[in-house]
Formats: structure tokens, C-alpha cells, sequence
């Protein structure tokens, strides 16, 4: 099993080198896709990633940095099926939003350059909410409602953190998270890797949350300006505190779990 880091930048103005938030799971000849910022997938074609071969996409939030290429995504998958005539490999494209708009303002795009990708492609998009979201034997996804983004009593979650296992091996995203212990549920009692936001907690706060956790691999991803500012700094400051067992992801990284 693979992780393609796509995009690792926190929700800031353009980055030299960085663009918004997205990776891929790849295991088994299927792509499962965790949030879409901008140019990730002319990014994930370039790097070689076979588009054809992306069987869900998960979207922990609607904010614009985890949102921004989801409906280039969609338009470049029914591109490359048109122009080399290949057929997408599922036939559909399981899509599970936080909310009803992320899709249908994506649609909305997507409509208004006729639509074309409907005849190479079904999006069936889902609404999540906690527990499992996926599972096909392949791949189980689960998520647990966060409190980045607030809501009012009655309303719907709105933001979400994910455990992904596959191959025997368990994966944690945090998506956005307000308080670093609203991953308690999705770690449990450990996992091989964790991807951990940055763009709202320093390293040394990370760190401390870690160190008693059972967790093999922490990749540092939406990475914020203590981190921007400061790459080699940082690497440093994660490898003396890390070790091993910490990873700054850059942009088109891809590691084996």
C-alpha cells in the first residue's frame, strides 16, 4: 500500500512548491482519494497515477483548500477516458461529501461545460456521517465527526477525521481538527501512520500528543506557516523530536506503509 502526497499546503495564499490539501491511497489497483485542493489531479496524472483507477473520493470538509480541484478531478478522469479511449474501471465513482453543496457546486461547473463527463462517468455522491463509510473488502473507511468547523444544535457534522485500513494496516487522517484529542477515536488503540494537520498546531504541540500514543509513522500535511516559514528549521526540529517515526510531506512525496 502506497500514500501520494498531492498537495500539503495549509489553507494559505499559493505556495512555491506546495499546493492545497490532497492524497491518494493506493493499494490493489485502486485509487481512494482524500480531499481535492487545487491541481492535485494534474498532479497525481504527471506523477503517473492512473486516473482511471480512482474508486472513491472522501472530502473532509467544504472549505475551498480541501475543495478547490474536485471538479477538475472529475473533468481530467472523463478527458483521459475520452482521449485514449479507455473506460473508467469501476464504471462509477463513489463520492462522500460533509455536505450536499460540495457536490453540486461542483456539478454546477461541470454542467456548465456540457456535462460530457457523464458519458464516460457515474459520481454518485454520498453525505457522511459517522462510522463506516466504505468498505469493499479492499478498503474500510471510517470517519469520526470533528469540531473544526462549528455547528449549531441540530445541524450536521461538518467536518470529519478518518480511519482507513487496508492490507492489514491502519491509517489515521486528521482532516482539520480544532483540539488534537478528537483523534482519540479514530487512533484507538494505535495505528501504522497517522497524517496530521499542521495548519492549526505547532510541532512541539503535535509531538506532545504523539508521545503516548501508538502510533508508527506521523506524516506532518497541511502544513502551516511555522512550517512554510522555516522548512529546514522544521525538519530539524521533527527529527529531533521524532526521529524516525517524523515526516514533513512535501508535495508529490510518495511512501509505502
Amino acid at each position: 500500500m502506497k500514500i501520494h502526497f498531492l498537495g500539503t499546503c495549509a489553507g494559505t495564499e499559493p505556495m512555491m512548491g506546495r499546493q492545497h490539501m490532497s492524497f491518494v491511497i493506493e493499494t490493489r489497483g485502486a485509487l481512494y482519494w482524500f480531499d481535492a485542493g487545487e491541481g492535485c489531479s494534474r498532479t497525481a496524472h504527471i506523477k503517473g497515477l492512473d486516473l482511471l483507477s480512482v474508486k472513491a473520493v472522501v472530502i473532509s470538509h467544504p472549505h475551498m483548500d480541501h475543495t478547490g480541484g474536485l471538479a477538475n478531478l472529475i473533468w481530467n478522469i472523463s478527458a483521459i477516458s475520452a482521449n485514449y479511449g479507455l473506460p473508467h474501471k469501476f464504471g462509477e465513482l463513489l463520492l462522500f461529501v460533509p455536505l450536499k453543496n460540495v457536490w453540486s457546486g461542483a456539478e454546477t461547473l461541470l454542467d456548465a461545460d456540457g456535462a460530457s463527463y457523464k458519458r464516460r462517468l457515474s459520481v454518485v455522491p454520498c453525505l457522511m456521517t459517522d462510522g463506516v463509510l466504505f468498505d469493499d473488502g479492499a478498503v474500510k473507511i471510517t470517519a469520526y465527526h470533528n469540531m473544526h468547523i462549528r455547528r449549531a444544535e441540530g445541524e450536521p457534522w461538518r467536518s470529519f477525521s478518518f480511519r482507513i485500513e487496508a492490507e492489514g494496516k491502519a491509517i489515521v487522517y486528521s482532516g482539520d481538527i480544532r483540539e488534537l484529542q478528537e483523534l482519540d477515536s479514530a487512533i484507538g488503540e494505535g495505528c501504522d501512520c497517522a497524517i496530521t494537520e499542521t495548519g492549526h498546531f505547532k510541532i512541539d504541540a503535535v509531538h506532545a500528543y504523539y508521545a503516548e500514543k501508538n502510533v508508527g509513522c506521523v506524516y506532518f500535511s497541511h502544513n502551516g506557516r511555522e512550517i512554510l516559514g522555516d522548512s529546514e528549521g522544521s525538519r530539524e526540529k521533527v527529527a529531533a523530536l521524532f526521529g524516525c517515526r517524523g515526516v514533513i510531506a512535501e508535495d508529490c512525496m510518495t511512501v509505502d506503509v
